[in-house]
């Protein structure tokens, strides 16, 4: 089983010292030059500050994050399992995992992201700032790009697999898996937004904990249920579940 996860727009802060970006190792080395493209167009981008704000729909005040993607390619990094923070990830404890867990987090887990396409939580990246709204002067609306670069790379990867995705609208335009599944979570009866986020976190590292293999939509809603939740197929291939507590 394959699990797609957006990425956040909170990241760690920079380390002062580490390896810088090596493209050539990143995970999906089809996808080197996509991120070529982009990587060299943020840069460039970053010479002119007062463009690059408004490129990347960012207020004057966060103009700091803005001028991180000058350095991408010098900048110290750090596994992506540590750089994304918020609370999908603060939930999902990737850092906190070991042993056979860790190997599978890092074997199913793929992270989605307007400026590298798709990273594996051990690849090394350095901070950045750029959403999958973005339109680049090169690379053009960012998620136009990735919807040409990632379907080919990924629909090999997954093969038959089951794959939950855990994405949101955006990035879930860029690729639709052929055995995809999806989980809404619900309160009440009602759809939440910002605790979405820390269930599905906890869902994934249940899964990843348990070892959970499921193929079909309907084994992963058993063994969701056997990890504690109470789960509904809305469609065949869309899950609600829910939860009691907030």
């Amino acid at each position: 089983m394959l699990i797609l996860l957006p990425p956040s727009e909170g990241k760690a802060a920079a380390p002062r010292r580490g390896a810088a970006l090596d493209l050539d190792r990143l995970s999906l080395p089809a996808l080197s030059d996509a991120r070529t493209t982009v990587v060299d167009d943020l840069v460039k981008l970053s010479g002119d500050p007062a463009l690059a704000l408004t490129t990347l729909g960012l207020t004057p005040g966060l103009a700091d994050e803005a001028a991180r993607n000058e350095a991408l390619r010098t900048a110290p990094t750090l596994p992506a399992a540590a750089l994304y923070t918020g609370v999908l990830y603060d939930a999902l404890g990737l850092t906190s995992l070991t042993g056979p867990a860790l190997a599978r987090a890092r074997k199913q887990l793929l992270i989605f992201s307007g400026l590298w396409g798709a990273v594996r939580p051990a690849d090394r990246i350095p901070s950045y700032r750029c959403s999958i709204g973005v339109r680049l002067p090169t690379a053009g609306p960012l998620a136009a790009h990735w919807r040409t670069a990632l379907p080919p790379v990924l629909d090999e990867l997954a093969g038959d697999a089951l794959v939950l995705d855990l994405r949101s609208s955006a990035y879930a335009s860029t690729w639709t898996p052929h055995n995809g599944v999806t989980v809404r979570v619900l309160h009440g009866g009602k759809v939440v937004s910002h605790f979405n986020k820390a269930t599905k976190g906890r869902i994934v590292r249940a899964l990843v904990l348990a070892g959970a293999r499921p193929r079909t939509p309907a084994a992963l809603a058993t063994a969701l249920r056997e990890l504690g939740y109470t789960v509904d197929a809305r469609t065949p291939r869309e899950l609600d579940v829910t939860v009691e507590a907030l």
